[in-house]
């Protein structure tokens, strides 16, 4: 009797050892490795990739909720803050202050912010620009098809999701979820530093 037991047990334990490695190594895919900064944001939303690791930013150019031409490569050179973000979500709603917090905060001469807006509504999308004081442009990407650009580095897994583009052009960075504007400017801090000398 005490052997079928036995053996349930063990293989018990392996499956949950195996659920612990399997939990672990997902964490460990999505944890921030800290640099001379400082942000606090917890670790698993954050990813950042190492330099000699990260890929070239997708083409992002079109139109922007207000109907100018606007191209990733206009900011070429400088730290861009790309940030997804839909009049329709509620944590870009509560996160928008941060974002221009962070705005007035940064060097506009060395970092750059655009938006990507996805399926959204041209109209609703320029009201919440315009009611929350946005200053930076917003590509308008109604079918997120600029958005399957990422998808060959870091994908959205969420709205908002921000990534920072190294002044190399370089994706740096990946944030999920809403982010604090503090968060924002040690990481992008963090950037522009991983990236002179």
């Amino acid at each position: 009797m005490s052997r079928p037991y036995g053996a349930r047990a063990a293989r018990t334990a392996a499956a949950v050892l195996c659920g612990v490695v399997v939990l672990s190594g997902c964490a460990g895919g999505l944890k921030a490795e800290r640099s001379t900064g400082g942000f606090t944001q917890a670790d698993y939303d954050i990813t950042v990739v190492p330099v000699g690791e990260r890929v070239v930013a997708p083409d992002l150019a079109g139109q922007t909720v207000t109907g100018e031409q606007v191209s990733l490569a206009d900011f070429a050179g400088k730290t861009v803050l790309v940030n997804v973000w839909g009049s329709w979500c509620v944590p870009c709603r509560e996160e928008v202050d941060d974002l221009v917090a962070a705005r007035r905060q940064l060097p506009a001469g060395e970092v750059a912010f655009l938006g990507l807006n996805i399926r959204d509504d041209r109209s609703a999308a320029r009201a919440f620009e315009e009611r929350n004081s946005v200053t930076w442009p917003s590509l308008y990407d109604p079918a997120s098809s600029l958005l399957l650009g990422f998808r060959d580095s870091l994908t959205a897994a969420a709205v908002p999701t921000t990534y920072v583009i190294d002044a190399d052009g370089k994706v740096a960075v990946r944030m999920l979820d809403k982010q604090t504007a503090k968060t924002f400017v040690d990481v992008v801090t963090d950037v522009q530093d991983s990236t002179r000398g």
